[in-house]
C-alpha cells in the first residue's frame, strides 16, 4: 500500500509494501550521488541490496545505538559528503532504525542547507514512528534530541520484511510505539494488539494503522504548534528515563513506563496489561530528582510548565499543562 503525505508545501509518499527494498530505484531517483547512511548492525545483505540499486552510491557506517547519535557522527556524515563532493542535487538515504533517521535525516538538513532524504526504516521503532514526520537530530549535552530541525523525507520505504531478522526484545520495544498511538487515536488498533496470538502475522496491519495515525497528525501541525503533541504520550516521563538510562533501556521500553505515569483508571490497567503481555517494563525505580533534572530540559516546556499527554480511554486523550512540582508529585505518588 502506499500512504500519500501532504501538508502545505510537504509532499511525499510512504510506501508500505513486502519486497520494497529490492524495488527502490523504482521508487527514488538514484541516479545521482547518493550517501547511504548506516549502523553496524543492520544485516549486510540489505547494504548490498540497496547499494546496487544506486549507481553512484557511497556508504557511510557507523556503531549501533543511541549514545552514537552524536555531534561526532554527524559532523562525520557531513565531512564525507564534503569529501565526496556531493551538491545540491545529490541525497542521503538512510537504511537502518530511528537513530540512523534522525541522524542522517539531521545531516541532510544542514548540508547545502538542505539536501533531499530518503529514509528506509528497518526497524518496528522506525516503521510506525520516527520515519515519518520530519524530525531529525541528535543527542547533546546529555539531552536526548536536543538539536536537530524539521526536513521531511522525499519518501519513505517500509518494507515489513526486514523485521524478520529484529530480536524479540527490538521487535515490541517498537510495538511500544504503536500502542502508544493506538492508545490517543484508535481504539480499534490497541484491541488488535491487546488480543492477537500472532504478533508477526498482523504486523503489516499494525504498522499501516500507526503510519496513518501519525501521518494525519502531522498533516494537520507539521511544526508541532498543537495537536501533533499527541504523539508525546508516554515521552515527558520517558525521554528522561531514557538519558538517565544510560542506553540500559530502549527508548520504547522508557515510553511504556512514561505511558503508565500519563494514564489512569480503566486505560491505566489495559496499557499495563498489554505492556506486561510484550514483556515491556512498567515500573522505574530512578531517583525523581534526577528525572526532574532532565524534564526541566524538555522541549515541550513553555517557562514553568509542561504540555502533557493523557489517556483516560483508550482511544482518546487529553492535554495538561503540568508544573515541575505537579510531575515531580506524579512521579513520588503514582504507584506503579
Amino acid at each position: 500500500m502506499i500512504e500519500h503525505f501532504h501538508s502545505g508545501t510537504i509532499d511525499y509518499d510512504i510506501v508500505i509494501r513486502r519486497g520494497a527494498l529490492g524495488c527502490i530505484g523504482n521508487r527514488l531517483n538514484v541516479d545521482r550521488n547518493i550517501m547511504v547512511v548506516t549502523d553496524d548492525g543492520i544485516p549486510a545483505d540489505y547494504i548490498r541490496r540497496l547499494i546496487a540499486q544506486c549507481p553512484h552510491s557511497r556508504l557511510f557506517t557507523f556503531p549501533q545505538g543511541e549514545k552514537n547519535k552524536n555531534i561526532d557522527n554527524f559532523k562525520a556524515i557531513l565531512e564525507k559528503l564534503l569529501e565526496y563532493g556531493f551538491t545540491r542535487k545529490d541525497a542521503v538515504i538512510a537504511l537502518g532504525g530511528g537513530v540512523t533517521g534522525d541522524m542522517a535525516g539531521f545531516a541532510a538538513s544542514c548540508y547545502m542547507r538542505g539536501i533531499d532524504f530518503f529514509n528506509i526504516p528497518t526497524t518496528l521503532l522506525a516503521q510506525v514512528d520516527s520515519s515519518v514526520g520530519g524530525k531529525t537530530g541528535i543527542d547533546f549535552g546529555g539531552i536526548k534530541n536536543s538539536v536537530g530541525t524539521f526536513h521531511h523525507p522525499k519518501a519513505v520505504i517500509i518494507d515489513p520484511d526486514t523485521l524478520e531478522t529484529l530480536d524479540r526484545r527490538l521487535l515490541h520495544e517498537g510495538l511500544a510505539e504503536a500502542i502508544k498511538m493506538a492508545s490517543t487515536s484508535d481504539s480499534g488498533l490497541f484491541e488488535l494488539i491487546e488480543s492477537t496470538d500472532d504478533l508477526r502475522g498482523n504486523i503489516d496491519t499494525i504498522i499501516a494503522r500507526a503510519v496513518n495515525i501519525k501521518k494525519k497528525v502531522v498533516e494537520e501541525d507539521p511544526d508541532e504548534k498543537g495537536i501533533r503533541k499527541l504523539l508525546n504520550f508516554g515521552h515527558t516521563i520517558g525521554h528522561a528515563i531514557e538519558s538517565l538510562s544510560g542506553g540500559e533501556l530502549l527508548h520504547g521500553e522508557c515510553v511504556a513506563i512514561g505511558m503508565i505515569y500519563m494514564s489512569d483508571g480503566e486505560a491505566r490497567e489495559r496499557i499495563r496489561r498489554v505492556l506486561k503481555k510484550y514483556g515491556l517494563p512498567t515500573t522505574c525505580n530512578m531517583d525523581t530528582d534526577a528525572l526532574l533534572s532532565l524534564i526541566r530540559h524538555d522541549k515541550k516546556r513553555e517557562e514553568s510548565t509542561v504540555t502533557t499527554v493523557h489517556v483516560e480511554k483508550i482511544g482518546s486523550y487529553s492535554f495538561r499543562k503540568m508544573t515541575l512540582h505537579e510531575l515531580g508529585n506524579c512521579l513520588k505518588n503514582k504507584e506503579l
